[in-house]
């Protein structure tokens, strides 16, 4: 791979030069590890210090955007706060001031990702399956490769009809397939946070999945898109970090920049 996706040094040059930055992340596969059982899935060791160091500052705005319901991430990511999550990919928003505002979703829409659920239920698939805001996802993390397409396939030909719905989409993440609303999406949030933000603020989004390229494409020119993964795949983001050595180098230097530590 000749393409240099390292961190550009104009970035780190800009952060230090600047009284005001973003940070956005991502939960799942980017601030902790996979687990089978999801509860379980606490950050990487190290993360949590560098965050709050990062959050006391009060140099950096710090927005964790993910998958999960608020609370899910609140609790993972406790005792940490100060800091604002778009959880369920953007349907809900949790203000600095302790106050969540949440999308509508259209009736119709909740009708149809019900009937998604009761359809995979029916095939004996409940153990695997997760309910959310605004989707219902399939898991199949810690099966067997067997187990694992019989569940890809039987789900496909359960979902592929209802995600030709308008407003409605299928996604393939790590370990599993989601059916949901098409909007708003990590995309949606990003463009919302940027608005608040002036052009020239430092601004950098970590993410690991495919559920993460909407917010790659949605930095365009106002940030740095990092792509969170021990293997490389094709992406919209610009630099590349491996967890969980790369990941804490990158916030144990954010961290040293905005505390003027050397």
């Amino acid at each position: 791979m000749s393409k240099d996706f390292s961190v550009p040094a104009e970035f780190w040059e800009q952060l230090q030069l600047s009284e005001k930055s973003a940070l956005l992340l991502d939960y799942d596969g980017t601030l902790a590890p996979f687990q089978i059982e999801r509860d379980q899935a606490y950050p990487y060791i190290g993360v949590l210090p560098l965050l709050e160091d990062i959050l006391r500052s009060k140099r950096t705005r710090m927005v964790v955007i993910t998958g999960r319901p608020v609370p899910e991430a609140q609790a993972l990511l406790s005792p940490l706060a100060g800091f604002e999550i778009w959880g369920a990919h953007g349907l809900d928003y949790l203000q600095l001031d302790g106050t969540i505002k949440k999308y509508t979703i259209a009736p119709e829409l909740i009708l149809l990702l019900e009937k998604a659920e009761q359809q995979l239920r029916t095939k004996e698939l409940s153990d695997l399956l997760e309910a959310k805001p605004g989707g219902v996802a399939v898991h199949w993390r810690g099966l067997s490769e067997q187990e694992r397409e019989k569940v890809r396939l039987e789900t496909l030909t359960e979902w592929t009809a209802l995600s030709e719905t308008p407003g409605i989409k299928l996604l393939q993440f790590d370990g599993g397939l989601e059916l949901r609303i098409a909007h708003p999406d990590k995309g949606d949030a990003i463009r919302a946070i940027l608005e608040d933000l002036p052009n020239d603020v430092p601004t950098a989004f970590l993410g690991d999945d495919i559920t993460d390229e909407d917010g790659f494409r949605a930095l365009e020119d106002r940030g740095l898109p990092i792509l969170v993964r021990d293997a490389y795949r094709s992406t919209n983001a610009t630099a590349w970090i491996k967890p969980p050595e790369e990941l804490l180098a990158f916030l144990t230097r954010w961290r040293d920049i905005v505390t003027h530590q050397k």
